[in-house]
């Protein structure tokens, strides 16, 4: 399994930036019922889970990021998204995405300047 996370970036604090996971050889219907999260690791610091989206689009945020970050999954493109506003310069860090399986894709930076 291989999960694709795109979509990071330099940006100034306040700004936006959706990052995609996509799973390309994942057929649809092992896709769909999945839990897809994503994560964080900021340097020196421990992983952390950002979002979560149920099978039945049920949403799960770290209080960090409620009310600033969006995830949402479209099932038929086997896409999760992560639609960050009002970015700040502590939400800098490695983004993951992950399914329940414990799969990881590789991660991609993001970047908030002050």
């Amino acid at each position: 399994v291989q999960l694709q996370a795109s979509g990071g970036g330099l940006v100034q604090a306040g700004g936006s930036l959706r990052l995609s996971c996509k799973a390309p050889r994942m057929i649809t219907s092992v896709f769909n019922p999945k839990i897809m999260a994503w994560y964080r690791q900021a340097p020196g610091k421990q992983r952390e889970l950002v979002a979560q989206i149920t099978s039945n689009f049920r949403t799960d945020y770290a209080d960090s990021v409620k009310g600033r970050f969006t995830i949402s999954r479209d099932n038929s493109r086997k896409t999760v998204y992560l639609q960050m506003n009002n970015l700040k310069p502590e939400d800098t860090a490695v983004y993951y995405c992950n399914d329940d399986a414990d799969h990881w894709g590789k991660g991609t930076q993001v970047t908030v300047s002050s």
